[in-house]
């Protein structure tokens, strides 16, 4: 079995060095990864699903945490990374939220301003496929949020609703997050690569 120690590695390289060293290997063949976060775990788990390999969770100790992946010979039937083909005609749109704040200037202006356009996207006859949270754009996706009720609306249409866990993680949000589900910077570059239009607020 080949080893990979990504130990105090942070998000995205426990990802992006597990897909280059399984490249070099062969259909059945194992790679333990080891990392040492929860978070690092959950990022792993998502990208072996998605990309057809098969994991099992091995030794989970704190700060020591053993994943091996066995690689599969055809990519998932989904991805999350990797929506439908959008239809003719039609742009694949995404938004990005960086921070709790729309704009420069006052801060209490700028969390008013992102609320109302969280709201008037709600409101939009033609919707985003996906919205990105990351950094201080998180708290917007967690409890206490203004806009949570908007973002549950914007799910219940269909649209992705999606936060960095490495910055849930950070700020300490991670056990308060009430919408959507947790990624990581791999996936975050991949949704932006294969969008058409990108809206930042």
């Amino acid at each position: 079995m080949d080893t990979l120690d990504m130990t105090g590695k942070v998000c995205p390289l426990p990802v992006i060095e597990t897909k280059k060293r399984l490249t070099d290997l062969g259909v059945g063949d194992e790679l333990q990864v080891i990392v040492d976060n929860v978070t690092a775990v959950e990022n792993l788990a998502k990208f072996a699903t998605q990309k057809g390999h098969a994991l099992v969770k091995g030794e989970q100790n704190p700060g020591d945490y053993h994943v091996t992946i066995t690689k599969g010979d055809a990519p998932a039937a989904t991805s999350e990374a990797a929506p439908a083909a959008a239809a003719p005609g039609t742009a694949r749109r995404i938004v990005v939220v960086s921070s709790d704040t729309m704009g420069e200037g006052d801060e209490r202006l700028g969390r008013t301003l992102l609320s109302g356009f969280l709201y008037a996207l709600a409101e939009q006859d033609t919707l985003p496929e996906t919205i990105l949270f990351y950094n201080g754009g998180v708290r917007m996706t967690t409890e206490g949020s203004p806009s949570l009720d908007d973002l549950r609306a914007l799910e219940a249409e269909g649209v992705e609703i999606m936060s960095c866990g490495a910055c849930l993680n950070h700020y300490g949000l991670t056990e308060q997050l009430q919408v959507g589900s947790i990624t990581n910077m791999y996936v975050i570059c991949e949704k932006q690569m294969a969008a058409d239009v990108i809206v930042k607020p």
